[in-house]
């Protein structure tokens, strides 16, 4: 008898129960995108942050230590380099698949045929390297330097032979020595000099329009530098900082063990640091904090965001909800009237009327997942070029909330089943 009661109201009411289980559709359909994405968003911005620039500056420790005393630039006047042959060991800290790329760095200071002096900066553009993972890895500035806008020519391709005397010059240096794409121009250093060809002239705004960039190679035999690097600058994902990672980057030593642990092995900015400092020998490595903070504010921003999104949406599922249950109690009222005159319960009354409404949920909620998991990768693709991945915790998320929002949006109709009077209702009143 209950579910033949259930049954025929679902029959006879399939217009407004077709609309409870859309509203409840509407509302699962965006807290399942907003979560999914939420859930997914911190590696996508991370990525897409990654395209700005490095978040990690690694130095030599007595060139830190110099330029924490002197104010003086990394390198400068120092004397300390890292080892060239030590880059690898990067890709094999706990958090090696956290390093998206890297590329290392020396300054020389050289002198044109005119006799000015320059900046020569020896970097990787598109290495190619073999780890000691057996991975394989292709790493430099062309993709940690892709804001450059390239005014004439191309990226220096390192795997060419051909261009193993190419170099990239900045606007401004090139257009104070009038060079172009393709002319040729020779550079002296302390230790040896060399013919370079143009292939790319870039505008980067900032000092580096003044620098001549060439393979690290070349620049380490202007100033009989082989083997030795400035610095190095990695681009890695990270988790955004907390007290515990605050603490961490003050004095690891000060941390329990199970506090160590739980830093070491999470991908904060400054357990990615620790970790790198432990396999380039006499390295410092820090966070670039204006990119490190931004990526962390940023993610927050946009998490909050989708929790807001997410809250709000309910929010008027719920309204919506209530106004449906309460117009479908209303309509029926005679007929609920009817079953408290012949002995019928509050509890049994409200039960029945629950067992329909959460079974328009059911199928409302498991469309709108579906459908949300739809917008997700919508979403995905027009922001951030890729696909969401689906998490296996939003769909316990989400069909706690379906009932969550179904309970809060019943409630009103509930309250006024327990004070619906048989006689009045029976008597038209």
């Amino acid at each position: 008898m209950f579910f033949r009661m259930i049954r025929g109201t679902l029959f006879r009411q399939w217009k407004k129960m077709l609309m409870i289980a859309f509203t409840i559709a509407l509302g699962a359909s965006l807290a399942t995108a907003m979560l999914s994405v939420m859930l997914d968003v911190g590696d996508k911005v991370n990525q897409e942050l990654k395209t700005y620039g490095a978040n990690i500056k690694v130095v030599p420790k007595e060139s830190s230590v110099l330029s924490e005393l002197y104010e003086v630039q990394d390198g400068e006047a120092s004397g300390a380099y890292l080892k060239e042959d030590e880059l690898g060991k990067i890709k094999t800290i706990f958090w090696a698949f956290n390093i998206v790329d890297f590329a290392p760095f020396v300054n020389v200071n050289a002198e044109l045929d005119d006799g000015t002096q320059a900046v020569v900066v020896g970097s990787w553009f598109n290495h190619h390297m073999e780890l000691p993972t057996g991975e394989q890895l292709d790493a430099g500035i062309v993709s940690m330097r892709n804001w450059w806008d390239l005014t004439s020519g191309a990226w220096l391709d390192e795997q060419n032979q051909t261009n193993s005397n190419s170099a990239m010059i900045g606007q401004a240096i090139a257009e104070k020595q009038g060079l172009s794409v393709g002319d040729t121009f020779h550079v002296k250093g302390s230790a040896g000099d060399e013919n370079f060809v143009v292939v790319g002239i870039f505008d980067a705004g900032g000092e580096e329009d003044d620098e001549i960039f060439v393979p690290l190679n070349a620049a380490q035999a202007l100033s009989d530098l082989d083997g030795c690097i400035d610095s190095i600058e990695v681009s890695a994902l990270t988790t955004p900082d907390n007290e515990l990672a605050e603490k961490a980057a003050k004095d690891p030593s000060s941390l329990t063990v199970s506090q160590y642990e739980t830093w070491y092995c999470t991908a904060y900015v400054s357990s990615i640091c620790y970790q790198i400092q432990e396999v380039i020998t006499d390295s410092v490595a820090s966070p670039v904090r204006q990119v490190a903070d931004s990526e962390g504010a940023i993610l927050e921003k946009t998490q909050l965001l989708m929790v807001l999104i997410t809250i709000l949406s309910l929010i008027g599922a719920a309204l919506g909800i209530s106004n449906l249950v309460t117009a479908s109690v209303m309509e029926r009222s005679r007929e609920i009237g009817l079953m408290k005159a012949i002995g019928a319960q509050n509890s049994s009354v409200s039960g029945l009327v629950l067992t329909e409404i959460f079974i328009t949920a059911i199928v409302g909620g498991v469309a709108g997942f579906f459908a949300g998991f739809g917008f997700a990768q919508i979403i995905g693709r027009t922001v951030f070029g890729s696909s969401i991945n689906m998490r296996p915790m939003v769909i316990p998320l989400v069909a706690v909330l379906v009932v969550l929002v179904t309970l809060l949006g019943s409630i009103p109709a509930v309250r006024m089943l327990l004070i619906l009077r048989p006689t009045e209702v029976l008597h038209g009143r």
